[in-house]
């Protein structure tokens, strides 16, 4: 049942921080936005590509017809839209388990329960990770690829820490209140109340996992659609 619970747990803090990126296209390029300039760097080279769709490869200018000039342009504008949207629909959808998350604890637990510190502490750390895939800069955005893999991993080691001290909270908390309240078998008590934990939970799961499940295909799509405008411009420039 403990384990069950963790699960739960685990499922509504850490799949909208990573729905994003379960695709079957990974992009290998780092992408770095600015207001003049969409760089990227990979193994096309490093394209620099101005909102009028002038183009830089490696450090030289490059005389564009009007196709590669239109790809260029179009594929720079898809980049300003379409990554800044991914960012800030994960930051909602973290934002929307944690809310979600911390009324259910409050129903269960009380309003005084530590568990809603650990939730606002493990929301903080995921978006911490977050910012390493997509960083914040004040003049703009920087996705780096590789960042992806190990945000994975580091993600779910925190996740599965935070759910350590949850649990024990969890079980500390309903002790005390079973001891002094409960008349009958504490243990008994506790072991109940911890099952209707788990099952709110699972509720509110239920309630938000198709919306999850449409955000990442969302992501997933815009993800390929990129990848294609890449591949099609490189063609275009070579």
């Amino acid at each position: 049942m403990l384990k069950r619970t963790g699960l739960a747990l685990l499922l509504l803090t850490a799949s909208q921080a990573h729905a994003e990126y379960q695709c079957s296209v990974r992009p290998q390029d780092d992408v770095i936005i600015s207001p003049q300039t969409v760089q990227v760097v990979g193994a096309g080279g490093n394209l620099q590509i101005t909102a009028d769709g002038d183009v830089t490869r490696d450090g030289k200018a490059l005389s564009l017809n009007d196709n590669q000039r239109q790809k260029a342009f179009s594929y720079q504008n898809a980049l300003r839209k379409d990554l800044p949207w991914i960012d800030q629909g994960a930051q909602q959808h973290l934002e929307t388990a944690r809310v979600a998350l911390d009324k259910v604890i409050v129903q269960q637990l009380g309003t005084d329960s530590n568990v809603r510190n650990r939730l606002t502490t493990l929301n903080d750390q995921l978006k911490q990770q977050m910012n390493r895939i997509i960083e914040h800069r004040s003049d703009g955005l920087t996705f780096h690829h590789k960042a992806i893999a190990q945000v994975e991993q580091d993600g779910r080691n925190i996740v599965q820490q935070s759910m350590g001290g949850v649990l024990q909270d969890s079980l500390n908390e309903m002790g005390v209140k079973q001891v002094a309240n409960s008349n009958g078998n504490p243990l008994q008590a506790i072991m109940g109340n911890l099952g209707g934990l788990q099952q709110a939970i699972k509720n509110e799961w239920n309630n938000q996992e198709q919306d999850f499940q449409n955000f990442g295909r969302d992501v997933c799509k815009r993800v390929t659609a990129l990848e294609t405008q890449r591949k099609d411009l490189v063609k275009a420039l070579n």
